[in-house]
């Protein structure tokens, strides 16, 4: 029993049944614990921005990024989760975020509201783009659940660059295409 227990541990492969091939698990895994790590992080950037904007704009700011915090935050899970469905291995604590992340953290005393917004605008696309690779990966094992559920979380990136993109134009250049 014990050695039995010891290869299910070094077995990276978990039980669950699942119609795609051996080598596609471990390749969709990999791919989405990228963007449950890089979910993770932007999360926690988004809220650190959060509790420490201030200025003028305050009031939109904070509850802009309270909710795009709130929507990244629920995706990490079912991200997650459909590692798990197709016998994949997720990650199992802070070490691994830190190991899998490509968004970089901001530790910086002070940041300018504008500075936030545009910051993590731009690590929002960085999501896309991995999203993207990740269901290029999807794609080419033809794992159409997942798949599906990346068009989803792309489109709620795009939305939220569109709307960091829109708070933060100046004045002058609002208006103007």
């Amino acid at each position: 029993m014990a050695k039995k227990s010891v290869l299910a541990k070094a077995n990276p492969r978990l039980t669950t049944q699942t119609d795609l091939s051996d080598n596609a698990v471990p390749e969709i895994a990999e791919a989405l614990n990228g963007l449950v790590a890089d979910s993770y992080v932007l999360y926690t950037k988004t809220k650190n921005f959060h509790w420490h904007v201030s200025g003028p704009h305050f009031r939109d700011y904070h509850l802009l990024l309270d909710e795009q915090a709130d929507q990244i935050y629920a995706t990490a899970d079912p991200i997650a989760e459909r590692v798990r469905k197709l016998g994949g291995r997720t990650l199992h604590s802070i070490g691994d975020v830190a190991r899998l992340q490509r968004i970089r953290d901001n530790d910086a005393d002070y940041v300018t509201p504008l500075d936030m917004l545009a910051e993590l605008r731009e690590d929002n696309m960085q999501l896309i783009a991995s999203m993207r690779e990740a269901h290029g990966v999807c794609d080419e094992h033809e794992d159409v659940a997942t798949t599906s559920m990346l068009e989803v979380w792309i489109d709620e990136a795009e939305r939220r660059v569109w709307f960091l993109f829109e708070a933060s134009r100046s004045a002058e250049s609002a208006g103007r295409g």
